[in-house]
This record gives C-alpha cells, sequence and structure tokens, in this order.
C-alpha cells in the first residue's frame, strides 16, 4: 500500500514503478505541470500496462511538452468573467466559487492546470468574504457552484462555514460542488462530511469520473454513504483519447455511474489546454459515439455532450442530430439504428 501522495517521479522511482529513464522524462513534465496520485489511484494502476486508464489519466508523460498553438492557458475563458477574486460569472443566474486551487490528484488533460497546482493558492479569509459578498449583493445568482481545485479537500470545518454561509443567502436556491474526492480520495468522505452538506438547500454533488476501474470498493462505498443520506449526485466525464472513446468503455461507465445512483450529466469534449492534444478526440467521433450509445443502454445513462466554447463564450451540447427537415415541412428522423422514418407519417 501507497501510504502518501505520490508527487514527484523520485517518489515513483523509489517504489521501483519506472526507470530511471523514465523518471527523467516524468520530472521533466512535473516542472510544467504538478503531478499528484493519491494512494487509491496509485493502487489501481497496473505498471505493466502502457495504456493502464488510470496511469494515462494521472502519471505524467512527454507528450505534454507538446503544445499546440491554439492551445490556451485559460482555454473556456474563465479570466474574462472574474468580477473579484474567486468568483467567474459567465451565465446569468448561477457563479462559480473557486475557493482553492490544489487537488487530490493532477488530471493530465485538465482545463485548469496552468493555475491548479502543488503550490496552488487559496482565498485568503478576506477574499472569501469578498466573493461571498458579491454573491449576496447579486440578487440574479440562483445557483453557486462550488470548483477550483477540488473543494471537497477543504477542512471540514472550513466547507462547512461555506456551505451555511450560501445557505443563508435568500436568493441562492442551489449549491453544486464538483469533485473528484469520491472516487480518487475516498476516505475523506463519510457521516461527518455527509451531514455538513444537508442544509435547508439542496446541495448537488457533480462527481468526475472517467473510466469503470476507477468504481473501486472504497469509491462506492464513499458514493454510497453520500446517495444514502439524500445528497443529489451527477457526474461529469471528458471523452478521452486511448483511455474511454470506445462504446463499450463508456457503456460500462455509464451503468456503473447508474448503479451507483449517480446520474450521467456531462460527457465533455477535451478542452484546448496546453499540452492535452494526445487526449483529444474530434467531434464527429464524439458525435458518432453517442449515437452508438443511444440505440444501446438506458435513457437514464445518457449524458449530454457538450463543448465548453473557447474563450468564455458557454457550454453547449454538440451531439448527433436526429432531423432533417423536408421542403414540404415534414422531417426525416433517424432512429438509433441510423434508419430515417418520415415525420409526420404519410399513409
Amino acid at each position: 500500500m501507497h501510504q502518501d501522495t505520490t508527487r514527484t517521479a523520485q517518489d515513483l522511482l523509489d517504489a521501483d514503478l519506472v526507470s530511471s529513464e523514465q523518471a527523467v522524462a516524468i520530472d521533466q513534465v512535473v516542472k510544467e505541470f504538478s503531478m499528484a496520485v493519491t494512494p487509491d489511484m496509485m493502487e489501481l494502476i497496473d505498471f505493466n500496462e502502457p495504456a493502464d486508464p488510470i496511469a494515462q489519466q494521472f502519471i505524467p508523460s512527454t507528450k505534454e511538452l507538446n503544445i499546440l498553438p491554439e492551445e490556451l492557458a485559460d482555454p473556456i475563458g474563465d479570466f474574462p468573467h472574474t468580477p473579484v477574486k474567486g468568483i467567474v460569472h459567465r451565465y446569468p443566474d448561477r457563479v462559480l466559487l473557486k475557493t482553492i486551487h490544489v487537488c487530490p490528484v493532477y488530471c493530465r488533460f485538465c482545463f485548469r492546470r496552468e493555475v491548479v497546482g502543488n503550490d496552488g493558492e487559496g482565498l485568503s479569509p478576506q477574499e472569501l468574504e469578498s466573493a461571498l459578498d458579491y454573491i449576496r449583493n447579486h440578487p440574479e445568482i440562483w445557483e453557486v457552484i462550488l470548483t477550483g481545485g477540488d473543494p471537497m479537500i477543504l477542512s471540514k470545518p472550513k466547507l462547512h462555514s461555506i456551505i451555511q454561509a450560501l445557505d443563508q443567502v435568500d436568493h441562492v436556491g442551489i449549491i453544486r460542488i464538483h469533485t473528484r474526492v469520491p472516487v480518487v480520495d475516498p476516505g475523506r468522505i463519510d457521516q461527518e462530511v455527509a451531514q455538513i452538506l444537508r442544509v435547508s438547500k439542496p446541495v448537488y454533488m457533480a462527481i468526475h469520473t472517467n473510466h469503470p476501474k476507477e468504481f473501486s470498493e472504497t469509491a462506492c462505498s464513499a458514493i454510497a454513504t453520500l446517495a444514502d443520506a439524500g445528497i443529489p449526485l451527477v457526474s461529469q466525464t471528458v471523452l478521452l483519447k486511448g483511455i474511454n472513446n470506445d462504446p463499450e468503455t463508456l457503456t460500462r461507465l455509464f451503468r456503473l455511474i447508474v448503479r451507483n445512483r449517480i446520474k450521467p450529466y456531462y460527457l465533455h469534449h477535451g478542452d484546448f489546454a496546453k499540452g492535452t492534444s494526445h487526449f483529444r478526440t474530434t467531434i464527429q467521433e464524439g458525435q458518432a459515439l453517442m449515437r452508438a450509445l443511444r440505440g444501446k443502454i438506458s435513457g437514464l445513462c445518457q449524458p449530454t455532450y457538450v463543448l465548453d466554447i473557447p474563450g468564455g463564450y458557454g457550454k453547449v451540447p454538440i451531439g448527433p442530430n436526429y432531423l432533417q427537415k423536408q421542403e414540404d415541412n415534414q422531417y426525416y428522423v433517424e432512429d438509433p439504428w441510423s434508419q430515417a422514418h418520415l415525420y409526420p407519417p404519410k399513409d
């Protein structure tokens, strides 16, 4: 059992998990983009399998040093929509509240990899209060989304204080938390945490998970603790080349998500984050995958395939189109097996 979070190439070398040559290559990447792999995730990695889906997500690769001209430090445009530190107000009725810039793990494809990391700073008490005041002073804000970094690595007193403060804002109707913790660091989820999240307003949790292998016994137990406490759970998944870009893997993943009482929410097309081109599929491939899933698995298992438009212009669905309009105001509509049918039907 690996007792500590793995943060350096030397950690991997000391554990006899990589060669000296591999360690040198990994160290090059870590100088640019932080590394952190929790003990739970390390236990799942098969270092003898080059295509291991957990290793590909968390162990640095020199492919990350290939930065394309179109790749951006702020690929989804957080910065232009930041009125005060810690707040992103892109949509009229909701804001992101970024309280912390560290995570239990660092995904190699992260769209915030330029601002999160082992030395990422969180909000000071004064900055947090200014961010909360922004929310209090903008009555159009109906939903607050805690993100970062990963808000679920905040101390319990800190998390409790923030949730309580948001719960007391009259015009806030929903609190949402985006996190990897229940899957990658499930020991942090206990009855005390579940109780902290039970306030007068609904607290939704969006759990980020990308591959069936992530659903360890301890992860499933942590998720059950949240579900049993009545916390509504949804999922977010990134479409990743070589990890989950095939119908069989996505079918197993989304069925596992639903079995664990989580509603699949978003399947994200890869962002133009620096050094992530080796993970990105084409939009056409993503649409074909969604078509394959439509005819194969339950509607409960279907996420919305979305693209976050570079530059901060928002998130839009980009799934396949099943309609073709005809000149007589009728349509041809394709069924899940790509057969076209006239609508309304003619005698």
